[in-house]
C-alpha cells in the first residue's frame, strides 16, 4: 500500500496534476470504500467520494507523511459517518422514498472481506455486528485502515488507554463470538 515518492505525489497533487490524485485514490480508496461499508454507510461510495473532495480541497493544509495522510484520510471519513448517522438519527427515514426503500447496509459489507471464502466472511461480518459502535470504529481502523494506535486515538478523539481498552474488549468479543459460530457450524 506505500506509495512509493510520497511527498512528490502530494505535491504533485497540490499542483493540481490529475495523476497524481488518481495515484492517492487508487491506494486508498479500497480502503475507505471498505471502513464505510462495514460501518453502515447508506450510500458507501458516494461517501467515499465525499472523503476523496475533502481532500483535494485540504490538501494544501495538509502536512506530514503517509501515516500522517492516512490518518487524516480516516478521520475524514470518520467524521463524515458520523454526520452521515446524526442526519440520520434527525430525520426518521421515510419508507415510500425511492432513496431509502430497499437499502440494507449490513448487506453492503462483503467487499472488505473478499479475501476470505464466503463462510469465513459472513462470520466475520456477524461477530462485527456484535461489537460496539466504538469497538467496531477501533477494530476497523487498527486493521482496515492500518493505523497505529495513536492515529486511531486522534481520529476518534479518545485517549490512547481508552482506544487499548475498547480494542482489547472488542477483540475478546470477536475471539468469544467467532468461537461460538465455530461450535456452532
Amino acid at each position: 500500500m506505500p506509495i512509493p515518492h510520497f511527498p512528490e505525489v502530494v505535491d504533485a497533487a497540490r499542483q493540481g496534476d490529475g495523476r497524481a490524485y488518481e495515484t492517492l485514490y487508487r491506494a486508498y480508496a479500497a480502503r475507505v470504500l471498505g471502513y464505510a461499508r462495514c460501518r453502515g454507510a447508506t450510500d458507501p461510495e458516494d461517501l467515499v467520494g465525499e472523503v476523496f473532495l475533502a481532500v483535494v480541497r485540504g490538501l494544501g493544509r495538509f502536512e506530514g507523511d503517509e501515516l500522517a495522510f492516512r490518518a487524516w484520510l480516516f478521520t475524514i471519513a470518520h467524521h463524515r459517518l458520523v454526520a452521515q448517522h446524526r442526519h440520520r438519527v434527525r430525520r426518521a427515514e421515510d419508507a415510500t422514498d425511492p432513496a431509502t426503500f430497499g437499502s440494507d447496509a449490513k448487506e453492503a459489507a462483503p467487499d472488505v472481506f473478499a479475501d476470505l471464502d464466503p463462510i469465513a466472511s459472513a462470520r466475520l461480518r456477524g461477530a462485527l455486528a456484535t461489537l460496539t459502535s466504538e469497538q467496531r470504529d477501533v477494530v476497523l481502523l487498527r486493521i482496515v485502515a492500518d493505523l497505529p494506535l495513536a492515529e486511531v486515538a486522534s481520529a476518534l478523539g479518545k485517549a490512547e488507554g481508552a482506544v487499548k481498552m475498547l480494542q482489547r474488549r472488542a477483540l475478546a468479543s470477536l475471539g468469544r463470538e467467532l468461537s461460538r459460530d465455530a461450535t456452532r457450524a
